[in-house]
């Protein structure tokens, strides 16, 4: 007999880990108690040497669905104190050192209940257990207990308590646990705010959904606009209501056999949509994809599909297909597919509440079905994809991701990546290669994020977007003090863009000098590469490839597309791509045709422009600026370079969103297949500079648009590899960290990751984060926190307030 003290950290409070403990402590035999504490679980236990070893490894190999076991740290005596029974004791409290479990969809259990007839919580839109449901949504302040949330004004009846309150049910401290005797209620309104008198509001708004109406419709993190993604004349409707010229939508399909209707599923991407996250997941178009869904996503390879993660939105399936009884339907193929789009105008944030649906979607929706359960966190839906990635199969084992699911939907030669990082994954921590005090990283302006660092835990917030608009800023403010509550943090330092005029650094540096903190201001592409080796635990030199739209370098200019050495709070500027001419200045980021033009001045052929662009009426003007060097500020871009090539090949003159040239380009080399590189279609220079000059004159004279968009991939990659090997040579380093928005782009990242593993380097790429500005935050509290710990190659740091900017 022995007596054991363990203690489980990781995501281990809020997911049933303590009934696990209960049932497993009991089947074994074993005496004592277990609790929860700051730091995660604690358990004593006394019993059999054998059966205690077997409960140790039991709790690392047999988990909840929803927890993440970080370590496990036990203390074994021979002595005992004579425990009786085994109980789940009272939380012991202090200083919290756990986190809160994102919001996950409603488990298999749950979605029975919902649909037997028998059960008192049938068609229950709001069903959720332990193992499923809300939580960082809802959850105002740590420790996550119902008071916390907003769920504390909804008092349980008294079966849902008993079912509470009983460790042996699976809602023992389920917070969210209601029932429609005691739980939140839905309601329905028409287009003027107008209560619709109806038995059944689900009914109601399925009936609006099928005569071709939008509906606005609460979900755990705001709402969402929906409609009948099959109805071509509603989805222009919402288009236009929305000002998304072109921008593709996602759509909700029941299940697996229904999204094989409308794109092509492997298996492992079917897993990623069967996963408890339930992200968008971007897959390839089938064939009869835009017959079907015609204006969903045009002009585009793939289509953003997910599954539903809510029980109201099972439950308006089944409305729509008929209330078929039983639950087999779930399994079954249907052609319904709806579009769920987040409800909220162009860069505006998601809407959370109806004070802010009334205000800001009247004329967007012809009807809201909401309910009275708070939102207390907008949090949009993520965003993934899979990637064939050569850290697998020949090339040896993927990284190790700290606390991080995405890797256990990998199957072999694929990996996972996430372009918006939200519900399902926020807030995750993220473990830092070291420890130090608290660290606030204010982000960048496109796709904002903030992070809050805690010892050697970073918490990336959910995703915020770009910063045009007032309440998206208002939303990074609300973001920061929730952090800080949540986690019962109080940052030491501060961290921000280099760039003066976004607000994310004019938060910073208000918010540093209210609390009177050392502030760190972080060179754009450092902070992408630092982000990549952060979450790697790389910490030697490394070379980083940061490609993206634009970022304020060290010198004033506009960089982009950059050869770093980096090393922690270090970095050197090796090379850079030959600067490109900017005709009109930022203007020039939405109009390709510009930097297309820009090219063609470069290259002597500037009696060209008016005849290749006649649509644009300003061709005359950006002569004239080209000639006098006037608005034209040039940029190492990469993002600027896709640009030009997609002007130059014809495949786009505007955008009406970010990115659409590149990606139009990049699904254009896709349809055509491999070609080789061309020959000589690149320059090094002894200064470091990747000229592709020759590149974009062959492909002005390419009159197949597919194939020069094929041949402009192929020659980006292999200029890019021989720049690196050059540079590996050169700088005797072995490791390359790829980031920036730029390797979202399948083809370049495949054929350059590839190449470079086939040449012995080892390659770093972003897993549990965006590689685009969406991880920027990331990196930022990375080098920070770096600078405040005194880790740096140029040895120890004697004022960190001033160490970043004097060092670059």
């Amino acid at each position: 007999m022995i007596h054991a003290r363990i203690r489980v950290s990781g995501q281990v409070q809020g997911v049933g880990f303590r009934p696990f403990v209960f049932r497993l402590a009991h089947e074994l035999g074993l005496a004592g108690w277990v609790r929860n504490d700051s730091s995660g679980v604690e358990i004593s236990v006394e019993g059999k040497h054998s059966q205690v070893l077997c409960l140790i490894e039991r709790l690392q190999s047999e988990p909840p669905a929803l927890a993440r076991v970080e370590k496990v740290i036990h203390d074994l005596e021979q002595v005992t104190s004579g425990l009786r029974g085994f109980s789940i004791a009272p939380s012991k409290m202090g200083r919290m050192q756990t986190g809160i479990v994102p919001d996950m969809a409603i488990c298999p259990d749950c979605l029975s209940e919902m649909f037997d007839p028998a059960d008192r919580r049938y068609r229950h839109p709001f069903i959720n257990c332990i193992h499923c449901g809300p939580r960082y949504t809802l959850t105002a302040r740590l420790p996550y207990d119902r008071a916390n949330t907003s769920m504390a004004k909804f008092t349980q009846c008294p079966d849902c308590q008993q079912e509470y309150d009983n460790p042996g049910t699976r809602r023992f401290h389920a917070q969210p646990n209601a029932c429609p005797a005691c739980g939140p209620h839905l309601s329905l309104f028409d287009e003027l705010w107008r209560p619709v008198t109806s038995d059944d509001c689900i009914a109601s708004a399925a009936r609006y959904i099928a005569s071709g109406q939008i509906v606005a419709i609460k979900s755990v993190g705001g709402f969402h606009l929906v409609c009948d993604a099959g109805n071509p004349a509603t989805v222009d409707r919402l288009r236009s209501r929305k000002q998304r010229d072109e921008k593709p939508f996602a759509v909700m399909v029941l299940n697996r056999l229904s999204a094989e209707r409308y794109a092509e599923v492997l298996e492992h991407e079917a897993a990623l949509l069967e996963a408890g996250e339930r992200p968008i997941v971007l897959l390839r178009k089938s064939a009869s994809c835009d017959t079907e869904l015609r204006g969903i996503s045009p002009d585009l390879s793939d289509i953003g599909l997910m599954l539903p993660y809510t029980p109201l939105q099972y439950l308006l399936f089944h409305e729509l297909s008929g209330k078929p009884e039983g639950t087999d339907w779930l399994q079954k193929a249907t052609s319904l597919a709806l579009v769920m789009t987040s409800a909220n105008f162009h860069g505006e944030p998601l809407v959370k509440d109806d004070a802010e649906a009334r205000a800001s979607l009247s004329g967007l929706s012809d009807a809201f079905l909401t309910h009275d359960r708070e939102i207390l966190h907008r949090c949009d839906d993520s965003v993934m994809r899979t990637t064939p990635s050569p850290l697998w199969g020949n090339f040896g084992q993927p990284s190790q991701m700290a606390s991080c699911s995405i890797g256990e939907y990998s199957g072999e030669g694929q990996q996972f990546q996430l372009i918006r990082r939200a519900r399902g994954y926020t807030p995750r921590r993220i473990l830092l290669p070291h420890t130090g005090p608290s660290i606030l990283a204010c982000g960048a302006w496109l796709k904002n994020t903030v992070c809050l660092t805690r010892g050697n835990e970073a918490f990336v917030s959910q995703h915020i977007g770009d910063l045009d608009h007032a309440a998206t800023r208002q939303m990074l403010d609300e973001t920061v003090a929730h952090l800080c509550d949540i986690l019962d943090v109080r940052p030491q330092a501060v961290a921000h863009d280099l760039h003066p005029d976004f607000y994310s650094t004019q938060f910073a540096q208000a918010y540093a000098a209210q609390h009177g903190l050392s502030i760190f201001a972080v060179q754009h592409h450092h902070a992408h590469i630092a982000a990549v080796c952060a979450e790697h635990h790389v910490t030697e030199s490394v070379l980083g490839l940061a490609l993206d739209g634009m970022g304020l370098g060290t010198d004033g200019n506009a960089w982009g597309g950059e050869l770093l050495r980096v090393e922690g709070a270090d970095f050197q500027r090796l090379g850079h791509l030959a600067p490109l001419s900017m005709p009109g200045g930022d203007r020039a980021a939405r109009e390709p045709w510009r930097l297309a033009a820009a090219v063609l001045f470069e290259m002597g052929r500037s009696d060209e422009i008016m005849h290749r662009f006649p649509a644009q009426t300003g061709s005359v003007t950006v002569i004239t600026l080209l000639q006098r060097q006037l608005n034209c500020a040039t940029t190492s871009s990469m993002g600027r370079l896709f640009d030009a090539a997609a002007g130059l090949l014809n495949v786009r003159e505007i955008q009406s969103y970010e990115g659409q040239a590149a990606i139009l380009l990049e699904g254009l080399a896709e349809q055509h297949g491999k070609v080789a590189a061309l020959t000589n279609g690149y320059v090094i220079s002894n200064d470091g500079v990747l000229d592709f000059l020759p590149l974009l004159a062959a492909i002005t004279d390419c009159k197949n648009a597919s194939y020069g968009a094929a041949l402009f991939h192929a020659t980006l990659a292999d200029g890019l590899m021989a720049w690196l090997l050059r540079a590996a040579e050169n700088e005797n380093i072995n490791t390359v960290a790829l980031g920036g928005g730029c390797f979202l782009n399948r083809i370049l990242s495949q054929t350059l990751i590839s190449s470079l593993y086939g040449h012995g380097l080892r390659v770093l790429t972003a897993q549990q984060l965006p590689p685009n500005d969406g991880g920027i935050s990331f990196g930022q509290a990375n080098i920070a926190l770096t600078c405040m710990t005194g880790i740096s190659s140029m040895g120890a740091i004697e004022s960190p307030r001033e160490f970043y900017l004097k060092s670059h």
